[in-house]
């Protein structure tokens, strides 16, 4: 066998994923691809099944299973906390002002990244900081371009609206205006996986007095290009 690590049930299981990356098989279209025993086909692509690395479509075939999209989003996401640190402290040294990375989790966002600014009145947001989803520019971004149903849900005692997202969507940028803190003005803008969805929110933020009502106006040229950035180290890592 080509490719033999050595372990001969992994280097099957390998072939039967490797097949199924083409798209969906019927288990005579695996036994063909793969030159397995059909019994040995069916107990792979069963025991995979199992473990979620391998699934049913509606006509019975076998595909890849949900798994595997859930490791390769880990994977994305250890490749973007990676390059997040540079950029964050580029974005923090333009502005001026601190700058973070936010991530969905469950109903809420979390702070996976910072950089603070280092001296005089900021915002300072710790990383592993859970903060809400119905309050702030991160938070209209990471729910901006979420399926209908759930756009809907997270709108539920939102301090934005349904057309607040809309221009968001529209201009690529969010910014928020004492929406989490009396006082304290954001702006944020999307970072997208190779396949184009929104993962991730890197996001400046500071004291009003600062920022003014129109924070996006000062600093949405620098977030987008963070943000273009990161979503650039996640395609270089998926290549």
């Amino acid at each position: 066998m080509d490719n033999s690590s050595g372990v001969g049930v992994l280097d099957k299981a390998a072939l039967v994923l490797g097949a199924l990356e083409a798209g969906p098989a019927t288990l005579a279209g695996l036994v063909q691809v793969t030159g397995l025993a059909r019994p040995t086909a069916h107990r792979l692509a069963v025991a995979l099944e199992h473990h979620r690395l391998v699934a049913r479509d509606m006509q019975g075939r076998f595909i890849l299973g949900p798994r595997l999209g859930e490791l390769a989003a880990a994977a994305g996401e250890d490749r973007l906390l990676a390059a997040a640190g540079p950029v964050l402290a580029r974005l923090r040294d333009i502005t001026g002002e601190s700058a973070q990375l936010f991530r969905r989790q469950g109903e809420g966002r979390v702070c996976v990244a910072a950089a603070d600014r280092p001296t005089g009145l900021r915002d300072s947001i710790p990383v592993g900081t859970q903060l809400t989803m119905q309050a702030g520019s991160a938070a209209q971004i990471l729910l901006a371009w979420e399926e209908p149903e759930r756009m809907h849900r997270g709108l539920q005692g939102a301090k934005f609206t349904a057309a607040t997202l809309a221009a968001v969507r529209r201009r690529g940028w969010a910014q928020s205006v004492g929406e989490r803190e009396t006082g304290v003005a954001s702006v944020s803008s999307g970072i997208r996986s190779p396949s184009g969805k929104v993962v991730a929110a890197v996001s400046v933020s500071g004291p009003l007095e600062r920022l003014s009502r129109q924070p996006g106006r000062m600093h949405a040229p620098a977030v987008m290009a963070a943000a273009e950035r990161l979503s650039e180290a996640l395609r270089r890592a998926a290549e």
